[in-house]
C-alpha cells in the first residue's frame, strides 16, 4: 500500500475528525506532530483549586488540572466548555484570554510526547461539590478541591504549581 492509499483509508474511516479520532490514529498523529491542548485552572472565591486525579501510562499517577486536546476546526473557547462538561460535569466561567502558554516535551516518550498547552483561568463557586459518581479517591477522574498544591502533582503540570 502506498501513502496515497493509506490516506484514502484514513479519510474513509475518519469521516469527521472534529468529532475526535480513533485511538490508533490519534496516537500516530501524536508521534508526528505536537498536540495543542487547553488546561483549566479552576478556582473558587476562596482560592481553592479544583484538581482531577490521573493515572495512566503517559502521565503517571497524581493530581492535574483538567484539560483536553483541541479538535480539528474547534475554537479554544469551545474546547474549554467541552472539557468542563466532560471532566467537571458543569458549565464554568472563564477568562477568554489565556493566562499561560507552555511547551511540554517529553524526550523519553514518542506517543503523546509534545504538547503546546494553553492555560485558562476559570471560576467555579465553592458551593460546587464534585459528584465523583462511582469513583474512589484512587480512580482517574476523581475531583477534589485543594487548599494548597499537592505534593503528588503530575510532573507535566509542575509548570502550574505557582498558580495552584
Amino acid at each position: 500500500m502506498n501513502i496515497s492509499d493509506a490516506i484514502a483509508v484514513l479519510d474513509k474511516e475518519v469521516a469527521n475528525p472534529s468529532a475526535g479520532l480513533p485511538d490508533e490514529v490519534f496516537y500516530y498523529i501524536s508521534k508526528t506532530t505536537p498536540l495543542v491542548n487547553i488546561d483549566l485552572l479552576i478556582k473558587d472565591e476562596n482560592g481553592h483549586t479544583l484538581l482531577s486525579l490521573r493515572n495512566d501510562q503517559y502521565a503517571g499517577k497524581g493530581w492535574h488540572v483538567p484539560g483536553g486536546i483541541v479538535r480539528f476546526k474547534e475554537t479554544l473557547e469551545t474546547r474549554v466548555k467541552k472539557v468542563a462538561e466532560t471532566e467537571i460535569g458543569i458549565n464554568i466561567s472563564f477568562d477568554t484570554i489565556p493566562m499561560a502558554l507552555n511547551q511540554i516535551i517529553n524526550p523519553k516518550c514518542d506517543i503523546r510526547g509534545h504538547f503546546i498547552s494553553i492555560l485558562y483561568n476559570c471560576f467555579l463557586s465553592s458551593t460546587f461539590v464534585p459528584q465523583n459518581k462511582g469513583l474512589s479517591i484512587e480512580d482517574s477522574g476523581y475531583l477534589m478541591w485543594h487548599d494548597v498544591c499537592p505534593d503528588n502533582l503530575i510532573k507535566w503540570h509542575e509548570i502550574y504549581r505557582k498558580y495552584i
